[in-house]
């Protein structure tokens, strides 16, 4: 094999250059000029525009769907994610491979197919589902559904996040802790969680952004219903589809804007972990 020493100076300049170029091109074609187009056709007539659309009784309620499905599947993904680290870095048990690997499924599988799922488990047409409606608790169409259909698709990050961490402090801590007479809850309090609390934050960000932006699970679960079950990305189909573009702009620049902060935070955090 060839060694890289013997390449000249000027042709390795140059081939870095080539790469930093296409990569450069890559990333304008494929995400800078979509996004500064959506920013363009929001506010090329000014900011009033851009909040007389986000402030319409369909948007804001659309916003209010969003935060709430999205704050409930950070909760739930965040206690789930905290128990599920511990359990695969602390303990041994048999099935732990399979549990591992089950955890990554939301990421191999389509959101689409997660929501249709859900249909057939929780839908009034199956027994489970109609065992429920005819208690009074309605699933599918309502904000249950939604709720479940996120949770699902961003069940893995708060984990992965944790796991890295809790293997790398390791437990001598936590038993240093027990062995003074510290109890599980007060070592859990006062040892495991400080230990990965940055980590936890990373996990906790990154989910909060995918739960806003999900679209699959949700379209299919919720019935779009306007100004009931409609979050802020059916919002931007629903105006898109119905011709009123400058609404529909102005709430997918709110999202963008929403997952840049996003990424801002996760940049600091991470930082923090690192």
């Amino acid at each position: 094999m060839a060694d890289r020493s013997s390449v000249p100076k000027p042709k390795r300049t140059v081939s870095r250059y080539a790469l930093r170029a296409v990569a450069l091109a890559y990333l304008l074609f494929l995400l800078v000029l979509p996004v500064v187009l959506i920013g363009w056709k929001t506010f090329h007539q000014g900011l009033g525009p851009f909040f007389d659309a986000l402030t319409t009784h369909e948007a804001l309620h659309a916003f209010q769907v969003t935060f709430i499905v999205a704050l409930w599947a950070v909760a739930l993904n965040t206690v789930f994610g905290i128990g599920a680290a511990i359990l695969l870095v602390r303990h041994h048990f048999p099935g732990k491979r399979v549990l591992n690997a089950v955890i990554d499924l939301p990421l191999a599988v389509s959101p689409v197919v997660v929501g249709l799922a859900l249909i057939l488990v929780y839908g009034k047409f199956s027994s489970f589902g109609g065992w429920l409606e005819d208690h009074g608790i309605q699933i599918i169409f309502s904000t249950p559904g939604m709720v479940l259909a996120t949770v699902f698709v961003s069940l893995p990050l708060v984990v992965r996040a944790v796991v890295p961490v809790l293997e790398e402090l390791g437990d001598e801590q936590e038993q240093a802790a027990q062995t003074l007479g510290a109890g599980r809850w007060q070592t859990f309090r006062r040892i495991t969680i400080p230990g990965i609390r940055s980590a936890l934050a990373y996990g906790i960000v990154l989910c909060l952004a995918r739960a806003l932006g999900e679209y699959g699970a949700v379209a299919v679960v919720s019935g779009r219903l306007v100004g009931q079950t409609q979050t802020l990305t059916l919002y931007v189909e629903e105006r898109f589809d119905n011709f009123e573009q400058p609404a529909a702009f102005a709430a997918a620049t709110a999202l963008a804007l929403i997952a840049i902060i996003s990424l801002l935070v996760i940049k600091l955090l991470q930082r923090k972990a690192d």
